[in-house]
């Protein structure tokens, strides 16, 4: 049992102190090449996040700084080192505001603003992201402190995810959507919290001392100012992984109660919205073919008292009116950015349709009463006669070695005229 227990010992393989205070501080400081490696990845987290590609995003956690002053805030408060922990702030300030304008900047002039899966999977943060923040934070504290830092450092920078929220952020504002800039800040903020929590327990279980102070007022100052900074943050954090973890319930139990109660009697359900954070919570739904009666509805609330959704009210949308007004306003919401490609697909297919000549009769019909202009081709393009006036012309080309006289070349452009509807046409030979 004492081998076992000696197995999990932090301090095997510990780097000297001195020597993982001096790599953290080092790696706190944006300026010069940290800077501009930050805002590089940055930008291609933000292109990874619009085009969809996930090894994109994975690339751009491997080369963001991001980490650095976070887990100096977290040795900071450990060892009550003041100086360390106003450094660390600032730069993170710093650099949570350059990436904030770099992905802002890209997704403005960026012509692609479809919000894609992986933006939006960065908008509404649960309890499985303090989890990872904070066991990430852990596996990144033990390894900075290893004489062999080994593989964990990238694994870290990946689980962690710091980088895409940021870009998703900046994705909203350029935007202009409140929910999404809200909503991938918050997960940011969890992050850089549990990150700094997680460093902070490690820090302290490794027993790193306090710093000392020459000034005992200073020191008692200090220590007071940091303690009360500790405790601001962790109360507001641990009832944030309690709130997330309460809604993560709700949802469960919500998916129980529909799939006992409805799906399984073959009832189907058209739309579904609940409500977590309000005093009263609501789940609101509308079925396919099925009308409950006032009985029924007060019979299926007494129910939700048996999947533990209590203080929860149900709501069933029966008016077919203000149903159909909902239904399409979410279809249209989920839609609307397909719809505008979609628009643009089909005004380029138009643009090249009026260019395309695709008449196979009537150049089956050419060839058979005029052999002799094969071979030959045919097509339409703008034909401009001056910079404020064109037409679209159908021309026809014939190889100038068929040797075809003048009066063959007017009978078969007048042809083309009855057979197209339409003056503007010319028959050419390629040496005119």
């Amino acid at each position: 049992m004492i081998k076992l227990l000696r197995s999990f010992n932090l301090h095997y393989g510990e780097e000297s102190r001195e020597v993982v205070l001096e790599n953290v501080k080092s790696n706190i400081s944006f300026k010069g090449a940290n800077l501009w490696i930050l805002a590089c990845a940055i930008v291609v987290a933000s292109v990874g996040l619009n085009v969809n590609s996930t090894a994109v995003i994975i690339g751009a956690m491997l080369i963001s700084p991001l980490m650095g002053p976070i887990v100096g805030a977290g040795f900071a408060l450990g060892t009550y080192d003041f100086d360390l922990l106003k450094k660390s702030a600032k730069n993170l300030g710093v650099a949570t505001l350059v990436s904030l304008f770099v992905s802002f900047l890209y997704f403005l002039l960026s012509p692609f603003k479809e919000a894609q899966s992986e933006l939006l999977a960065r908008t509404a943060p649960n309890i499985y992201d303090v989890l990872i923040a904070f066991f990430g934070g852990l596996v990144g504290g033990i390894a900075i402190t290893r004489k062999e830092k080994g593989n964990p450092i990238p694994g870290v920078a990946i689980a962690t995810a710091l980088m895409p929220p940021l870009c998703t952020a900046g994705y909203g504002l350029a935007i202009g959507n409140f929910a999404y800039f809200s909503g991938a800040i918050y997960l940011y903020t969890i992050n850089c919290f549990f990150i700094c929590i997680s460093t902070l327990f490690i820090v302290k279980l490794l027993k790193y001392p306090k710093i000392k102070f020459v000034d005992a007022q200073r020191e008692k100052r200090i220590t007071r100012t940091i303690t009360v900074l500790l405790i601001i943050m962790l109360v507001p954090s641990f009832y944030l992984a309690y709130s997330l973890l309460q809604e993560r319930k709700f949802t469960q139990n919500v998916s129980t109660f529909i799939q006992n109660e409805f799906a399984a009697k073959g009832y189907t359900v058209i739309y579904e919205r609940t409500q977590f954070n309000s005093r009263e919570k609501r789940i609101e739904l509308a079925f396919l073919a099925k009308r409950f009666s006032d009985s029924e509805l007060k019979d299926l609330n007494d129910r939700l008292g048996n999947y533990n959704l209590d203080n929860t009210k149900l709501l069933i949308r029966q008016d077919s009116v203000d149903l159909k007004k909902d239904i399409l306003a979410e279809i249209n919401k989920q839609s609307q950015h397909v719809s505008e490609k979609d628009i643009t697909i089909q005004n380029l297919r138009n643009e090249l349709a009026a260019y395309t000549f695709n008449d196979k009769a009537l150049i089956e019909e050419i060839t058979t009463l005029f052999p002799q202009v094969s071979p030959f081709s045919i097509g339409k393009q703008n034909v401009y006669v001056n910079k404020d006036s064109s037409h679209l012309q159908t021309i026809l080309m014939i190889d100038g070695k068929n040797k075809l006289n003048e009066g063959d070349l007017n009978r078969l452009e007048s042809w083309l005229k009855v057979k197209l509807k339409t003056d503007a046409v010319s028959v050419i030979t390629r040496d005119n």
